[in-house]
């Protein structure tokens, strides 16, 4: 299966994301209906839509978190569908950067320790590069603080540094601004942009018009439904 796949990506060149025929149902409710994407290496990509538009189920599908009812989703060439649950979490570990927009960090953990624990479950200890991750995000001077010491934006940013500590081919962020003031939504911003011109691959969920301007492409979902998308022609300019 997955050497068929492989096959289905070489037709979108440098296809990071594919989904193929893909659906999600919670009983009657079908939250994601026939959706069919590709998402391109080193794009910078929105999900924009309503509440209930089914963003974040898709969100959590390409991120296995959860899994479709039909269809399928290959992330660099891997076939998520086919992975038990012990492959699922190899394949977050391995494949799959998150931020989110509740910042899922450990209370009693510094900084520092909650960017190493993403290391942990890719089985790899380095302080070094943890330490390196925080710099470059801007929190040198705040490695050893715990979460509560932090402020919101600089919680933000410990979690960018989590999800890029192990090297991911695709960093997802789920409403990353969300909890963030507008000092700090524009920080936080700036960095997921200079990631996507470093080369990393950002997918976004956001409701917020005005975020969309950062992306590339914002593929816009209704009622769990593919509705169409648009370019941002200045950011592939630069």
């Amino acid at each position: 299966m997955v050497a068929s796949s492989r096959q289905g990506l070489a037709a979108v060149a440098d296809c990071v994301i594919e989904t193929r025929h893909l659906y999600k149902r919670f009983g009657k409710v079908t939250a994601l209906d026939d959706i069919n994407l590709h998402i391109r290496r080193g794009e910078f990509v929105a999900f924009m839509g309503a509440s209930g538009s089914g963003k974040t189920t898709l969100m959590n599908i390409l991120t296995c978190l959860d899994t479709a009812s039909e269809g399928q989703m290959l992330l660099d060439g891997i076939d998520a569908a086919a992975l038990d649950e012990e492959g699922r979490r190899k394949f977050r570990a391995d494949k799959i950067g998150l931020v989110f927009q509740q910042f899922h960090l450990i209370p009693y953990l510094t900084a520092l320790e909650n960017v190493m624990l993403a290391q942990h479950y890719h089985s790899i200890i380095d302080e070094s590069a943890a330490c390196q991750v925080l710099e470059k995000v801007g929190l040198a001077q705040r490695m050893g603080h715990l979460p509560s010491q932090l402020s919101g934006g600089e919680q933000q940013r410990v979690c960018i540094a989590r999800a890029l500590v192990n090297e991911p081919p695709v960093i997802f962020a789920d409403e990353p601004t969300g909890n963030l003031d507008e000092e700090n939504e524009q920080r936080v911003l700036q960095l997921l942009t200079d990631l996507h011109h470093q080369g990393r691959t950002v997918v976004m969920v956001t409701h917020n018009p005005d975020l969309g301007r950062f992306a590339d492409r914002i593929i816009r979902l209704q009622h769990g439904k593919y509705v169409g998308e648009e370019r941002n022609h200045d950011n592939q300019a630069q």
